[in-house]
Parts: structure tokens; sequence; C-alpha cells
């Protein structure tokens, strides 16, 4: 069990936390013809496209309502009535998220009245669901905020059994995956192939793997998303033969599901390392009633295998990671595993997981605390987004790049971390990254019976002298 540590600054240096609303957006970008709407200034809006248009190197739809002086303190309704009319009217989405910001949270709008008045004003636009989710930037995270919006959804989206008639287990060859934001679309390619090796039909919630995995649509630009969980399959949630739910921060959403349902609910940390994948196997193997597949068995002896080959260098060593809150737990304890020390544990806002992490010690707070607590305990990798290339600098270790964003390398965010594979790819990088810093190597030994060693003697006390002047004594 982790000890949590509340900040300890009355300011933020080097910022690790990315802000709620940014979070809710990207769930909302999970879904088919979809469109985020910040209700805020014109520049948290521009913030988090810059954001995510830097970490996924595609174009991001995402509008806001532009509150300025006069609305932020008059009311700024009349601002979100007519951004929802125009984006129904120009851009026609199935799916609007209705996102709050720190200032609309501030001014106190209420923004499931504004948009019930939407509706009575414009039925003409019934058509368009819009799914409204308070995220202030003033509290939690990313991962909050991508929670937040997937619980709002299942809420107005699945009906219960008393309102659809929904029957468990009719789709018997249908596995509910709520996902958490801790998944790359690269990982959920991945559990995507890998569930369907067991002969079951995964729907993603919500499914960045479909709408940003870069892709090039053979059609002109879209100002919507295109690919992703369409706003349909919510109504079929409750026939699946089972839920599976990715990451801690979306176990709310997920009881949220099974209460509305009843659909059988398995829960997973996370998918890194043996344990985990173990137990997701035997999990697919029960709700489709077959073995493992001969490959599944053939990638969890090459994990075994790589976990032996890395254990010298990631045994016992000392690594700092900065990342939310499920994402560290899971780096966490897929170090455990082969017997790495997490010395320094810094993610941005409070969660239930971090109590069971298992380090000493979680400190809540921002990159300088990182750089500070590794140099202090000793750090020999760091753990974190792009943002911590600098600390990692400064303290000239190594950085594996994790989390968001990642906008100095290509491709990170396509990276595949789950699964056997993924594992397997993880440990070597890992040891890898150690391997071509380390500065700890063995001083070579010249034998004092070698020509250089008594060339070298002459030079120095003008003969030869076998024991008593070699380089052992020196």
């Amino acid at each position: 069990m982790a000890e949590v540590l509340g900040r300890s600054k009355p300011l933020t240096v080097s910022p690790l936390k990315t802000s709620q609303p940014l979070g809710a957006s990207l769930a909302v970008l999970g879904l088919d013809r979809a469109m985020p709407l910040l209700h805020g200034a014109q520049g948290c809006t521009a913030f988090a496209k810059v954001f995510l248009v830097r970490h996924f190197r595609e174009p991001i739809p995402l509008q806001s309502t532009a509150m300025d002086q006069v609305s932020s303190i008059m009311g700024a309704d009349e601002n979100l009535i007519m951004a929802m009319k125009t984006i129904a009217e120009k851009n026609r989405p199935a799916v609007i998220g209705l996102l709050t910001t720190g200032l609309s949270e501030a001014q106190g709008t209420d923004i499931h009245r504004v948009l019930k008045t939407f509706r009575e004003q414009y039925p003409e636009h019934h058509n368009v669901r819009i799914v409204p989710v308070n995220t202030p930037d003033f509290s939690g995270c990313l991962e909050s905020g991508f929670a937040l919006a997937v619980q709002a959804m299942i809420a107005e989206w699945t009906p219960t059994a008393e309102q659809g008639g929904t029957c468990p287990g009719r789709r018997a060859h249908q596995v509910n995956v709520l996902c958490g934001s801790l998944l790359t679309p690269g990982d959920l390619e991945s559990l995507r192939d890998l569930i369907e090796r067991f002969g079951l039909n995964p729907v993603f919630i919500p499914d960045l793997s479909d709408s940003l995995d870069g892709h090039l649509e053979a059609e002109d630009f879209s100002s919507i998303t295109t690919g992703g969980t369409p706003v349909t399959a919510f109504a079929t949630l409750g026939d699946a033969a089972a839920t599976l739910v990715i990451g801690p921060s979306l176990y709310p959403a997920a009881e949220l599901l099974e209460s509305r349902t009843g659909t059988p609910l398995h829960r997973f940390d996370h998918l890194f390392g043996l344990d985990a994948n173990d137990r997701l196997m035997m999990t697919l193997a029960g709700i489709a009633g077959r073995p493992v597949p001969g490959r599944l068995e053939r990638q969890r002896a090459q994990l075994q295998d790589a976990m032996l080959d890395c254990h010298f260098l990631l045994g016992q060593a000392r690594v700092a990671i900065g990342a939310d809150p499920d994402l560290l737990h899971a780096f966490s304890e897929l170090l455990g595993e082969v017997g790495a020390e997490i010395v320094a544990a810094v993610a941005p806002a409070r969660a239930s997981v971090l109590a069971r992490t298992p380090v000493p010690q979680v400190q809540v707070g921002d990159l300088e605390d990182l750089e500070d607590l590794a140099r202090l305990q000793g750090a020999e990798l760091v753990i974190g987004s792009s943002h911590a290339v600098d600390a990692a600098e400064r303290l000239k270790l190594p950085l594996l790049r994790a989390g968001m964003p990642q906008y100095d390398r290509i491709g990170g965010y396509q990276r595949t971390w789950i699964g056997y594979d993924g594992s397997r790819q993880l440990l070597f990088d890992l040891a890898n990254a150690l391997l071509e810093h380390a500065e700890h190597g063995v001083a070579p030994y010249h034998s004092i019976y070698s020509r250089k060693a008594e060339l070298r003697q002459e030079a120095n006390h003008g003969a030869p002298q076998a024991f008593a002047h070699s380089d052992r004594w020196h």
C-alpha cells in the first residue's frame, strides 16, 4: 500500500497535469461522427486542439462557445445555444460532446438546463445526440475527465432492462470493452485482434483505434470524426455476454453499466505484464468456452524469456515515473514483476488506485517534484511524457516516453504496450535504455605478464619488475 502525499507547494512548476476537458474531448473523439464542444474561452479550446494535434499528428475536430469578458459576467447561455445550433446545422454530427471548462464552471453555468432549453427551441435537431459533462479543469486530470465522459455516455444512451428489454447474453459473442485513457489506439488494435482470436466480437467504448489510428480517408476532409464507436452501439451493451473494463478510473462507469443492464463485469487495472494478461486470457477463455489459442501461448513463452533476458538490467533498477494514476499503477506493477524499484512516483491528481500502487509513496505534484525526487533517490531511468524531456536531460538519465503528449517522436500515439507481445517489447525498451546509458562498467584488467605491461613498467621504472610494481598494486 502506497502513502499518497498531497501537494507541498503553492504553485505548479513544469506541469504534469493535463486538464479534464481535454480528457473528455479525447473520449468524445472515440465516437463516430462526433464533435466535442468546449464551453469556455476560445483559448481553452485552442490549447486542447494544439495539444491533440501535436500528439496524434492528425486534424482534430474541436469547437468552442468562445466566451468573452461580457458573456463571462453577464451569462453565456446564448453562446452555448447558438454554438450547438451552428454545429448541428453546419457539421451535421451524430454526437456533440458538451463539456464545461474552468471558466464556465466558475461562472456557474447549468449545461443540463441550457441543453433542455436548446431542445425546446430547436426540435428539428432532435436526431443529434448531445451528452453534457461537467469537467472543470481546476480539478482532476485527463484521466478523470475521460472517465466522466464515458460515464455520462452510458447514463445518457444505455437503456435499462425496464426501458429497452435488454437481456445479458442475447448476443452471445459480443463483449463490451470499456477502454481507459491509458490505452493507445495501437493498444486497442492489438486488444481487438486478441479478443477476436477467441471467436468474440468486441465493442469498444470509446474506440480511438478507429478514429485516431492515423489513416487516410478516401473522401475529402471531414469536420467531424470518421470512425469510432457508433452511438447506436450503446443500445446493444445490455445484450452482451460480458463487459471488460480496463483502467480503475472507469470502474464507476462499468458499475453503472452493470447496474443498468445486469451484464457480468470483469475488472482489469491494466494489461501490462504476465499476471494481468494471464487473467485476461483465462477470462476470455471462460466467456468464449474455448481454450487459449496456441499463438497466444507462444507469446506468453516469449514474454517469459524476455523477463529472463532483461532481469540482469532491470532487477533492482531505480526508476522514476510521472504519469496519470492508471498508467503509473500499470508501470509500477510491471516493473515490480521484474524486480525494479520505483524510487520516485508522481501523479498529477489523486485517485483511489494510487493507494494500492506497489510503491512506498506517491507524490501528487508536477515535473519539478519528479525531477527533485529522482535526483534525491538516485534514479537510473525516467518514465514520462515528452514534457519530461528537459528534466531527464538535466538529470542525465534516459527517458521512456509514455502517456500524453508525445510530440518529439513519430508514432508514439500508436505504440502498443499491452498483451504478451506489447509487454515483451516494453521490457526490451526499458533494458536497452539502461544499457545505452550505463556508466558503471568494470575497468579493464591488464595482466602483469603481457608485453604491454612490461613496456609500461620499463618506461616508469627502467626495468620490468613482475610483482612489486605490477598494475594490480598500483
